[in-house]
């Protein structure tokens, strides 16, 4: 959606206020595509979803979802991302945190309800733990599942494979097996066509093309 400049210059007034109401809390405020990113401490999240919930000036109400990024390359690998709506205002904030598989996020179920289902599902993806989860169960995996599917480094195969056993008369779980370790691609194809242009026609016939005729 493309903001007026008098929107973007209200969501940075916005950044500087809710820095200067939460400066333990609050690493920074940026303008990302016209978007407000607020970064904050992982241990301090409730209390500032509180003061954006309740804030005269912010009166973000709605909690549109809560997602995580794996970035496997830094110390704390994930971002847990929370988007919040100020219907009052007609303004959206984007707040980040920063955390790893042995660093717990606590919950804001407390705060905002709909971050039940939210939170389990960021934990089902990517194993983010939220401490005070009323719940905090697989959503959208099975029980039985190894791992968490949105990690960079989770195998494209997965590490087990589930089916109905007739014999067992029930779903059995086993490890991958792949008939076929790799597949070798033909780049050359003559489907891809004659690659040079300018060579003569005899060479850039593809097979084929001695069957046309022309009448």
């Amino acid at each position: 959606m493309l903001l007026t400049a008098e929107q973007i210059e209200a969501l940075e007034d916005l950044g500087h206020h809710i820095a200067s109401a939460l400066p333990e809390a609050v690493q920074a405020t940026t303008m990302a595509r016209d978007e407000l990113v607020v970064r904050v401490n992982r241990h301090d999240i409730v209390r500032v979803l509180i003061f954006l919930r309740d804030d005269p000036n912010c009166m973000f109400r709605q909690l549109v979802d809560v997602c995580g990024v794996d970035y496997p390359d830094r110390d704390e690998r994930f971002e847990v991302v929370y988007n919040l709506l100020s219907l009052k205002h007609n303004q959206r904030v984007r707040v980040k945190l920063s955390a790893s598989e042995a660093t717990p996020v606590p919950s804001v179920v407390e705060v905002f309800p709909a971050a039940n289902w939210f939170e389990r599902e960021t934990w089902d993806m990517y194993g983010v733990f939220f401490s005070g989860h009323p719940d905090l169960r697989r959503l959208l995996t099975d029980y039985g599942f190894e791992g968490h599917p949105l990690r960079k480094d989770f195998p494209l195969t997965g590490h087990v494979e589930m089916r109905y056993d007739d014999q067992q008369s029930r779903v059995v779980y086993e490890p991958v097996r792949l008939t076929q370790d790799f597949r070798s691609f033909d780049f050359l194809s003559p489907w891809e066509g004659a690659l040079d242009p300018d060579a003569a026609a005899a060479a850039a016939a593809l097979p084929g093309d001695e069957k046309a005729t022309t009448g």
